[in-house]
C-alpha cells in the first residue's frame, strides 16, 4: 500500500506499508538521504537526525555510502562481533550483579539497558566511557523531534567532541574503529570521520537501549513465553528476532510514519509515480506486521521464520545488526537463566514514553525479580 500522508513537520510524503514494497524500496539505490535543494525539501521532523536531507547528487550519495560500508564492514563483521560475545557476556553478568544489589523495584533501563550498549560501543570506537553522561545528553538532544535548536546544538556538540577525539587519535592511535578510520582515510577528511563516528556512537547505543527495554516489556506481558524460554534457553535467538520485529507496548509513533528517504530519481512502483525530490516514508513497523508474512502479527511469539525488516534490507542493511544481536542474545539469555521470576514492577500504562525522541523508548523501567 502506498498513500499520501503528512509528516510530523507538516510536509507531504509518500507512506509505503506493504511488506514486499518496503523490502523492494529498502534495496533501491534511487532512495537515499540526498536532495538537490535540501533547504526547500519536505521535512520529516525538526530533528537534525533524519529531519531533512543533505545536499548531494544520487551518484555522490551512493559513492559516499559505498565508501562508508567499505570502511566499516571489517570492524562490524558478524565474525568480529562473535569474538566480542565472551566480553559482552561478562559485562551483562557484572551489570546484573550490580542490579540485584539494589533495593526492589530497580530501574532496569538505567542499570542494564543503557549501560551495556554504551560500554560496548565505547570500547569498539575508542570513546572514553567516563564521558557517557555527557554524550548521553547530546544524543538525546540531537534526536529531539520538536525543538530544532536543541537538536542542532546536540549534534554540534557531539560532532565537536568527536572532532577533538579524532585529533587525539591521530597522535595516539589505538586498537579501535576510529583509529582504523583515520588510518584508512586520506588526510583532510577529519570532519567526515568525526561526523561518521558521531553517528556510530549515537546509533550504537540509543537504538539498542530501546530494544532491550522493549524485550523486557514484552516478556513481562507474555509470561507464557518467559516460561518457555526458561525451559528451553536455546530458543532465545528466535525470541530476540521476535523482539526486534514486534512493536513496543508503549506506542510513540503515528501509524502514518516510517523511515524517511528521498527519491533521488523518478520512481515507479505498484502503479504509483514518485517524482524525484519527494519524501518517502518506509513503514518498517507496518511491514513487520504484514499478515502475509507474519501470521497473527500482533501475537508475541518466537517464530522459526522471521524475515523482519527492522535492520533494513539490501545495500543499506544495518551494519550494526550483528553487534545488536550479540548484545540482545546475551542480555536475555542471562536474564532468563539467572532469575526464577522477572518482570515489570508497574503496569505498562504507568511507564513514561519518550515521545519527543526519534528512537522512542521509555524513560525508566522498574522491575522486580527472584533469583533462581
Amino acid at each position: 500500500m502506498i498513500k499520501r500522508v503528512t509528516t510530523p513537520a507538516g510536509d507531504p510524503a509518500w507512506l509505503v506499508t506493504d511488506y514486499d514494497l518496503v523490502k523492494t524500496l529498502l534495496a533501491d539505490r534511487r532512495l537515499g538521504r540526498a536532495h538537490p535543494d535540501p533547504d526547500n525539501a519536505p521535512k520529516f521532523s525538526d530533528s537534525v537526525l533524519l529531519g531533512k536531507p543533505h545536499k548531494a547528487t544520487e551518484e555522490e550519495e551512493n559513492e559516499r555510502h559505498t565508501w562508508m560500508r567499505r570502511m566499516l564492514a571489517p570492524s562490524f563483521s558478524a565474525r568480529n562481533m562473535e569474538q566480542l560475545r565472551p566480553g559482552v557476556r561478562h559485562l551483562v553478568d557484572t551489570l546484573l550483579d550490580e542490579l540485584v544489589e539494589q533495593p526492589q523495584p530497580a530501574d532496569f533501563h538505567e542499570a542494564v539497558s543503557f549501560k551495556l550498549p554504551v560500554l560496548v560501543i565505547c570500547e569498539l570506537l575508542g570513546v572514553p566511557y567516563e564521558d557517557r553522561e555527557t554524550f548521553r545528553r547530546w544524543s538525546e538532544a540531537m534526536s529531539t523531534l520538536n525543538d530544532p535548536r536543541k537538536s542542532q546544538d546536540g549534534f554540534t556538540n557531539m560532532w565537536t567532541y568527536m572532532g577533538e577525539l579524532v585529533e587525539r587519535k591521530k597522535k595516539e592511535p589505538g586498537d579501535d574503529v576510529i583509529s582504523r578510520l583515520i588510518e584508512g582515510t586520506p588526510p583532510g577528511q577529519e570532519e567526515v570521520i568525526a561526523q561518521l563516528s558521531a553517528g556510530l556512537l549515537f546509533a550504537g547505543h540509543e537504538t539498542t537501549v530501546a530494544v532491550i527495554d522493549r524485550g523486557v516489556m514484552l516478556l513481562s506481558l507474555n509470561p507464557d513465553q518467559w516460561d518457555a524460554l526458561s525451559k528451553n534457553p536455546s530458543t532465545i535467538p528466535d525470541a530476540v528476532e521476535e523482539i526486534l520485529r514486534h512493536p513496543s507496548p508503549i506506542s510513540t509513533r503515528s501509524e502514518d510514519s516510517g523511515m524517511p528517504r528521498y527519491a533521488m530519481s523518478d520512481i515507479g512502483i505498484d502503479g504509483v509515480h514518485i517524482p524525484s525530490g519527494d519524501l518517502v516514508l518506509l513503514g518498517v513497523l507496518q511491514a513487520n506486521r504484514d499478515e502475509t508474512r507474519f501470521p497473527s502479527p500482533e501475537t508475541f511469539t518466537p517464530r522459526e521464520t522471521n524475515p523482519h525488516l527492522t535492520f533494513g534490507h539490501g545495500p543499506r542493511f544495518c551494519i550494526g545488526a550483528p553487534l545488536a544481536r550479540v548484545e540482545l542474545t546475551e542480555v536475555f539469555t542471562a536474564v532468563v537463566t539467572r532469575f526464577e521470576t522477572f518482570g515489570l514492577a508497574v503496569d505498562v500504562s504507568q511507564l513514561t514514553p519518550r515521545k519527543e525522541l526519534l528512537v522512542g523508548g521509555v524513560a525508566q523501567l522498574p522491575v522486580r525479580w527472584t533469583v533462581a
